[in-house]
């Protein structure tokens, strides 16, 4: 059974910083390009930062110089730094898991990111 869990969402004050982590489970996790998304409310969803198998990364232009993904193959694990929050950054951040060959694609539950004072 495949999973991707979530964690480290929360209530942040604008210019913060938060770390959200993405354990995966069932998956041959270093065959897997991973990324962040997020959804805000009565928003499409959309892509945060992507890393590939190889460590190469992009990133919203939104989040350029201000969120770092990295990934951890060792611990099943991607991880997104975001640092000089923004409300406009709130919203329900996802995990994807995109296998190499584009066989199969698999979400997070989300966890929730609010940037208020």
């Amino acid at each position: 059974q495949v999973q991707l869990v979530e964690s480290g969402g929360g209530l942040v004050q604008p210019g913060g910083s938060l770390r959200l982590s993405c354990a995966a489970s069932g998956i041959l996790f270093r065959f897997y390009a991973m990324g962040w998304y997020r959804q805000a409310p009565g928003k499409e969803r959309e892509l945060v930062a992507t890393i590939t198998t190889g460590g190469a990364t992009n990133y919203a232009d939104s989040v350029k110089g201000r969120f770092t993904i990295s990934r951890d193959n060792a611990k099943n694990s991607v991880y997104l730094q975001m640092n000089s929050l923004k409300p406009e950054d709130t919203a329900v951040y996802y995990c994807n898991a995109r296998h190499v060959y584009g066989t199969s694609n698999y979400w997070g539950q989300g966890t929730q990111v609010t940037v208020s004072s």
